[in-house]
């Protein structure tokens, strides 16, 4: 089963590299990266020998960014009909679920080592907690999975891949919300203190400010995990039913 899932992952990925996607999206991200980071994070200005200005726009870069590769993953089969043929492979939907998913998130991997640079460059200038910054590269890499298992989901749904984007920002931008400090007092003016941490513990936002402060907690980990696995089961159903019909 994982060496079915890996072929499956490398033709997908490899598939990236086939077009002009991939060129786009690394330099659209790396350039909105460093641009946040070194002149509006203002790295060199803090005087401190971190990347917290690099990682504190991430969610933001990857509310647009990650949508614009899942759009594709199964909006793309659909529009083309390629997707009755797929599923009578000798794959299982799991295998192929997991294949293409592994794909975008590897893809959008390489986008972040790619920005090691301004670890070296964080390094060369001063003397950083390198724990600290490996953690955050840890709740990025998870954050970005989240978003991709969501996009996967949504993909699913339609033909339109315009629609799958559109409909990815909005409910990634739902998993962000509840972290807001606005929303948080809002429900702080009524609500019992149990709501307001439940909703708190619901926010992608929250747990992964908690692995950029360098806090490896499990439940932050295991949070980004059981996004991933939810939207990933969803997006078999998805599949599996639209094949019903």
């Amino acid at each position: 089963m994982i060496h079915r899932t890996l072929i499956i992952a490398r033709r997908e990925f490899l598939a990236y590299f086939a077009t002009p996607l991939a060129a786009v999206f690394l330099v659209i991200f790396l350039f909105l990266a460093g641009l946040f980071t070194f002149n509006i994070g203002g790295l060199y200005e803090r005087g401190q020998a971190d990347l917290r200005p690099f990682f504190q726009y991430h969610p933001w870069l990857f509310l647009f960014l990650v949508p614009a590769v899942s759009m594709r993953l199964w909006a793309e089969e659909r529009r083309t009909g390629t997707i009755e043929l797929i599923t009578t492979l000798p794959f299982r939907l799991g295998e192929l679920v997991v294949g293409k998913f592994l794909a975008a998130w590897g893809f959008t991997l390489v986008a972040l080592a790619l920005t090691a640079p301004t670890w070296i460059t964080v390094n060369w200038l001063g003397e950083p907690d390198n724990g600290v910054i490996l953690s955050g590269y840890l709740g990025s890499a998870l954050m970005a999975g989240s978003f991709l298992a969501v996009g996967a989901c949504i993909s699913a749904f339609s033909k339109s891949q315009v629609i799958a984007f559109v409909s990815c920002v909005v409910a990634c931008f739902l998993l962000l919300l509840t972290g807001f400090p606005a929303v948080q007092d809002f429900f702080n003016g009524w609500a019992p203190r149990a709501v307001v941490e439940a909703l708190a513990s619901m926010s992608a936002l929250i747990h992964f400010e908690a692995l950029v402060r360098g806090v490896v907690d499990l439940r932050d980990l295991l949070f980004f995990v059981s996004v991933i696995v939810a939207f990933l089961f969803m997006n078999a159903l998805v599949i599996d039913w639209k094949k019903a019909l």
